[in-house]
């Protein structure tokens, strides 16, 4: 008996084994060009049809697009009309006797390209960034991110981060921008 069921277990290793040989490739599909039965074509075209006017052209080989053509424009946002001006806020501080040394515009890191915060204008100075934002929300939003290094007045938000500005002088820029705001 177990001579038996030794040959049937053999037996069926054999049936599954040319079973599963014969899932493999069909060496017709080579011949025919992969074609189905009623003459179409398995393979994708490879040939793309003319984009139409308007439509976006297709990218360089080997270039991957960054964005999807169906993807809008990123438009930066704008200030709230009640909240002072980024470079009123600097003038501000000059006015009062506060350093703002090295004033820099980097409203154009407010989009996705730079930090990417939301904001809809940014003066950076060495003493302190001035960022003013499209609405309250947002301006209290992110302070709540940047904690105790961080004022908000309005849409407007005082950032000390990667400064040496004492918290004395942190002090007297948050008040100037209080009687602003």
């Amino acid at each position: 008996m177990t001579k038996r069921l030794r040959i049937l277990s053999t037996t069926a290793t054999v049936l599954l084994a040319l079973a599963l040989a014969a899932c493999g490739d069909d060496p017709a599909d080579e011949r025919d060009g992969g074609a189905w039965a009623d003459g179409r074509s398995k393979a994708p075209a490879t040939t793309e049809a003319a984009p139409k006017d308007g439509a976006p052209k297709a990218a360089k080989p080997g270039v991957t697009p960054s964005e999807s053509p169906s993807t809008p424009p990123f438009v930066m946002p704008t200030k709230d009309k009640s909240a002072p001006a980024a470079r009123k806020v600097v003038d501000a501080f000059k006015a009062a006797g506060l350093k703002v040394p090295d004033v820099r515009d980097r409203s154009k890191d407010c989009g996705p390209n730079g930090s990417g915060v939301g904001c809809a204008q940014l003066l950076v100075t060495d003493t302190v960034s001035v960022y003013v934002f499209p609405d309250e929300a947002t301006a209290t939003n992110q302070t709540d991110m940047w904690g105790a290094k961080a004022y908000r007045a309005g849409a407007v938000v005082l950032n000390y981060l990667g400064t040496r500005t004492s918290t004395a002088e942190q002090k007297r820029y948050n008040d100037v921008l209080a009687k602003l705001a």
